[in-house]
């Protein structure tokens, strides 16, 4: 599918673009909001500044997007790929976000709030200026990851895991008095 039929069929009120292969597509400054793209391949394409709340990107393919001063509150970006992809700026609160792979993904000046990080990898990725205030972070590891200027003062292991096995943390981020 060509960026124009794309388009043309979004603009006619179809949502549903599940497995679509985008591959390169410039839909940068576009408003797709409540679009599925679920299991789409969008990698190397440039969504920034995009309208993409409350979309269903789950298990997608962005590796290399970019996604810079993308608005995706609210989305569902479970297991999505977003290996070096760049999210500098982006707008993510409320995100679910739990598995994706973030491995070297610019997330520098995102907006967090809110968002589930459960078990995301995200080695190697820049944090740098991150808002995570009330973020999930269980199973997330920091180790190398750059956090200049995020605070993580807040990040607390949690010895109350609610019955989980297999010795899952739950780490939360909560601002405000305890």
């Amino acid at each position: 599918m060509n960026v124009q039929e794309f388009l043309h069929d979004y603009n006619r009120g179809d949502r549903n673009f599940s497995a679509t292969l985008l591959h390169g597509v410039d839909l940068s400054g576009r408003t797709l909001s409540g679009i599925n793209l679920s299991r789409a391949d969008l990698s190397g394409a440039n969504l920034k500044g995009a309208d993409l709340t409350r979309a269903n990107l789950e298990y997608a393919n962005l590796t290399n997007a970019d996604l810079s001063d993308a608005d995706l509150s609210g989305a569902n970006l479970v297991e999505v790929n977003l290996i070096g992809s760049s999210l500098q700026g982006a707008n993510l609160v409320g995100c679910h976000l739990e598995r994706a792979d973030l491995r070297t993904a610019n997330l520098a000046g995102t907006d967090l709030r809110g968002a589930n990080l459960t078990e995301a990898d995200i080695s190697g990725a820049n944090f740098q200026h991150v808002n995570l205030a009330s973020a999930c972070v269980d199973g997330v590891d920091f180790a190398g990851v750059d956090l200049e200027g995020t605070d993580t003062s807040q990040i607390k292991t949690n010895t109350n895991t609610g019955g989980l096995s297999g010795g899952v943390s739950r780490n939360w981020v909560s601002w405000g008095k305890h």
